[in-house]
């Protein structure tokens, strides 16, 4: 068993983390052949602005997303919302 930190990595943890990652691995495999079966399909400049807008776009709305996240946990305005895990008084 691997320690990590506080918590201990067990076997099915870590099987599990190989087969992820195996598919992860596989996806990869997959898109780069897709890729580059596509040698004849030609994107213009104005494809790859689009491309790239298109990418940070989509990142951009999923920080923002993450932040508004992250803040209201810190702020608290989850708790209100929540009702079954309220403390006692």
């Amino acid at each position: 068993m691997i320690k990590n930190g506080c918590e201990e990595l067990t076997k099915k943890g870590l099987l599990l983390a190989i087969f992820l990652l195996s598919l992860l691995f596989l996806a990869a495999i997959i898109a780069v052949a897709a890729w580059m079966g596509l040698e004849e399909t030609k994107i213009s400049f104005h494809g790859f602005i689009a491309l790239g807008l298109g990418v940070f776009a989509t990142f951009g709305l999923g920080a923002g997303l993450m932040f508004l996240v992250f803040y209201s946990h810190r702020k608290g305005y989850d708790d209100e919302a929540d009702e079954w895990r309220k403390k006692d008084p």
